[in-house]
Parts: C-alpha cells; sequence; structure tokens
C-alpha cells in the first residue's frame, strides 16, 4: 500500500542515517581522543582498571622521585665516605714514616694535622638536602633513615609503601654532641705487651672543637717525646678506626646499588603499566580509520536512499493529471 502520510521508505532510510552518524561521532571521538574507552560508559570494566592502575602509576612516579633523593644522599655520603678512607689511610702512612729513626716527628704530625682537618672538611660538607650522615651535631644520636622504595597494592586491593632503612649511626666520622658516637672521635683501646707484662691505651683521632675527649683516652699526635711504642700503638689504632671506616663505607655502597638497581626497577615497572593500561583503553588508529571510511560511504549511500524515499512520494501526483 502507498501512503502519503506514512512514507515507511523514508523512516527506514532515516533511521538507518541516524545509526550510520551515531557510529560516526563514535568512531570520530576515537580518533580525536586516542582512546577506545574513554569513559565509565564505553566499557566500565576496562575503565575502572585503568584509572587505578594510573593513580597507581602517579604514586610510582612521586616513588621514583623519592629514589633520585635518597640515591643522592647515598651518593654523597658515600663520597664523603671513601674520601675518608683515603685520607686515614694517609694519617696510617705517616705514622709508619715516623717509626722510621732520626725523622722529625714534629714535621710529620703538622701534616697528620692538616689530614685530620681534610676529615673534619670532608665530614662536614657531606650534606645533601639539610642532612648530614657523616657529621652529627644534635644532643640525640643519628637515627635510622629510610628512603621510599615502592609503591605495592595487593590482590586484596590494599597499598602499602616499601621503604630502605639505613642506620647512620654506622657512618657518623664526627659526634660534636657525643665523641663515643664518632667513629674517628671514640676511643680505641690497644694493648701491647706480651705476657704479664702488657699495657692498654686508648687513642682517638681527632675531636671537633668545643667537644671533650673521652676520659684517659690518648690523642693521636706526635711529639719530640712521642716513644716507639706509642706510635706503634697509634698505628694500630688508627688501623682499627679504618676497618671500620671499610666495613661503613662497603654497608653505605651496597645501600647505594639498592637504590640504583630500585629505581631502574620502578621506570621499567612504570612502563609496563602504562603499556599494560594502553592495551585496553588506546584506540587502534588504524582500524578506526579503515572503520570512518567505510562509515562516510555509508552515510552518503544512506543519504541517497532518503532522497530516494522522498522522490517516491512525489510521483502519486503523476496519478492525478
Amino acid at each position: 500500500m502507498t501512503s502519503i502520510l506514512t512514507n515507511t521508505a523514508a523512516m527506514a532510510a532515516l533511521q538507518t542515517l541516524r545509526a550510520i552518524n551515531k557510529n560516526m561521532d563514535t568512531t570520530q571521538n576515537r580518533i580525536s581522543s586516542g582512546y577506545r574507552v574513554e569513559t565509565a560508559a564505553d566499557n566500565a570494566a576496562y575503565w575502572s582498571i585503568a584509572t587505578t592502575m594510573r593513580s597507581d602509576n602517579s604514586a610510582l612516579s612521586t616513588v621514583q622521585d623519592a629514589l633520585g633523593l635518597g640515591a643522592a644522599k647515598t651518593d654523597v655520603s658515600y663520597t664523603g665516605l671513601k674520601s675518608a678512607v683515603d685520607v686515614v689511610t694517609e694519617i696510617k702512612s705517616k705514622l709508619v714514616a715516623a717509626r722510621e729513626p732520626g725523622v722529625d716527628k714534629t714535621k710529620i704530625d703538622k701534616e697528620i694535622s692538616e689530614l685530620k682537618n681534610q676529615i673534619l672538611s670532608i665530614a662536614q660538607s657531606a650534606s645533601f638536602s639539610g642532612e648530614n650522615w657523616l657529621y652529627n651535631e644534635a644532643a640525640t644520636a643519628p637515627g635510622t633513615k629510610e628512603i621510599v622504595a615502592s609503591f605495592n597494592r595487593s590482590a586484596d586491593g590494599s597499598v602499602s609503601v616499601t621503604t630502605l632503612a639505613y642506620d647512620t649511626a654506622t657512618s657518623v666520622l664526627v659526634d660534636k654532641q657525643d665523641v663515643s658516637r664518632g667513629l674517628l672521635t671514640k676511643a680505641y683501646s690497644i694493648t701491647s705487651g706480651t705476657g704479664t707484662a702488657t699495657t692498654t691505651k686508648t687513642w682517638y683521632l681527632m675531636l671537633p672543637a668545643g667537644s671533650t675527649a673521652t676520659t684517659g683516652a690518648n690523642e693521636v699526635k706526635l711529639t719530640t717525646s712521642t716513644t716507639d711504642a706509642d706510635i706503634d700503638n697509634m698505628i694500630s689504632a688508627v688501623d682499627k678506626m679504618l676497618a671500620q671506616l671499610t666495613d661503613s663505607a662497603s654497608t653505605l655502597g651496597a645501600i647505594t646499588k639498592r637504590v640504583d638497581l630500585q629505581e631502574g626497577f620502578v621506570a621499567t615497572l612504570m612502563d609496563v603499566i602504562e603499556k599494560g593500561v594502553g592495551r585496553l583503553v588506546d584506540a587502534d588508529m588504524n582500524e578506526e580509520s579503515t572503520r570512518l571510511k567505510a562509515l562516510q560511504t555509508q552515510q552518503q549511500l544512506g543519504i541517497q536512499a532518503l532522497s530516494i524515499a522522498n522522490t517516491n512520494a512525489e510521483n502519486i501526483l503523476q496519478l492525478f493529471k
């Protein structure tokens, strides 16, 4: 039946054209935004996962910054500690040279004094962002420092932060408030002699201005009256200090390496998460461009079909001529 009130062909063509236009809008949005899933309406499950993982990636970016700051602190401290090891080694060599008969001990002591000043300068300069792990001026003992290392999300959705801990008490070279807390200011006991004829003396390398030495302790210092036995004691004491410095540098070096490894891992993890999110929500531009071209062709055909359907109704006029 042909009706001038209801043009079913035009209605069908119009409905098809509307569907084509809707699909074109969707495809054009994907091409312009680059996302296949941009809002929760597109795919609620994938959008939720992507939003959560982007949030975690943002937290990991902050962790990466914290690791960079931690790496700077450990690098500065390790550099200072390593330099201190070199200077103490030089002091040990000077003491061995003072053991040579006929040398001027006072001149060697002047060199040792300058080396001590160099150590103090190293300890005071090894500071980054207001933190110094080699020189302590506070009344309280240096504590354990923590470096944010990772952001974790467990299977049940709970989150936590992992930290790397380092006890700075093991690396303090000079403690101004309590000399017993500094590796180079505390006293080391050295026993000399054999059998019942043994003597024990305590030695410290240096003191910062205003500090008081441990009771009964002797400074590693040469004078014209310094005996060979005392020099031997000093050499043994400095060797003990050097052993502790080496252990401390090894520990700090291990922490430095761990921070570097963790920093690299976090950077890789962020890339992997970003890649995984992209697989869920990114649009395939090759596919979308092909779909857009096909929809444009369908749109042109739909417009033509609607035009034909509207023209058919006009043909009825020919019956009344």
